[in-house]
């Protein structure tokens, strides 16, 4: 039987902030944008013990290899600290250059398609963190009046949220800029982006039911799946009652496709 781990253990931005603190400053900067990106897509609050391979095996769908790099070294910390019982970092594979998954992860002009809920609550985020931004510029202007900037770990800590701050607007900027919202009247009866998907696991007999969506409205914690993950891939253009298989690097997955909803709530 898998270990478990304590209800109050904690979650992945915890996690991510302990591991950011312990590398040297120069590595540090050039893995917190990659790894504090992995943290939002799951949840600040969803543990490390709750995420799965086939979880990992989905996001590295959306990697270039050099963005792989940091996100193992922190997945591998994640199982070093205990704060997962399994290797996840074995399990994280970039996908080929030139897939459209990789376009998005290196900021390609490819516009998003989003459904409309996904493009409003990425508006509201971006508002969120352009209203946050001048409290962490007065935090900089106040650690910096201290004059010790060997030891100063506030100052470094503000630096650190300003620059993740700003990375993450200019990535919703752009997004946004060239998003296009999606049709809510098609209508079809195979899967396509922004239908949602009743599904039954084959191997377990569990029930799963998944919006399938364009990379950057996905939240796997929300029930919101890529299109361009294994199993968002396999599931497109597939019809009720159908069998998907998915093969990834953390094994082979079956799936029943049982019902299918469009965007207009027509089946």
């Amino acid at each position: 039987m898998a270990e478990q781990l304590p209800e109050n253990s904690p979650g992945l931005a915890e996690v991510a902030d302990t591991f950011l603190g312990s590398l040297a400053p120069q590595v540090r900067e050039k893995s917190q944008g990659e790894v504090y990106k992995f943290v939002r897509w799951f949840g600040l609050n969803r543990r490390a013990s709750e995420i799965t391979p086939h979880d990992v095996a989905s996001y590295g769908e959306l990697l270039t290899p050099s963005a792989t790099r940091p996100v193992k070294t922190f997945l591998s910390y994640a199982h070093r600290k205990g704060f997962s019982t399994v290797k996840l970092a074995t399990h994280l594979r970039p996908k080929k250059s030139g897939s459209k998954g990789a376009a998005f992860a290196m900021g390609g002009m490819d516009p998003a398609i989003l459904t409309a809920d996904g493009r409003a609550k990425l508006e509201t985020e971006l508002a969120d963190l352009r209203s946050q931004l001048p409290d962490i510029i007065d935090q900089m202007q106040r650690a910096a009046a201290d004059k010790d900037f060997r030891e100063n770990a506030p100052l470094n800590a503000a630096r650190e949220r300003k620059s993740h701050l700003e990375g993450r607007i200019k990535e919703l900027e752009t997004t946004l800029e060239l998003a296009k919202v999606m049709d809510k009247n098609q209508h079809s009866s195979r899967i396509r982006i922004g239908y949602t998907v009743v599904l039954a696991d084959l191997s377990s007999g569990r029930e799963l039911s998944y919006l399938l969506v364009d990379p950057q409205e996905a939240k796997p914690s929300e029930g919101r799946l890529s299109i361009a993950s294994p199993l968002g891939k396999a599931l497109l253009d597939q019809e009720k009652g159908q069998t998907v298989e998915v093969v990834a690097p953390a094994g082979t997955f079956c799936y029943r496709v049982d019902d299918i909803v469009n965007p207009g709530g027509r089946n």
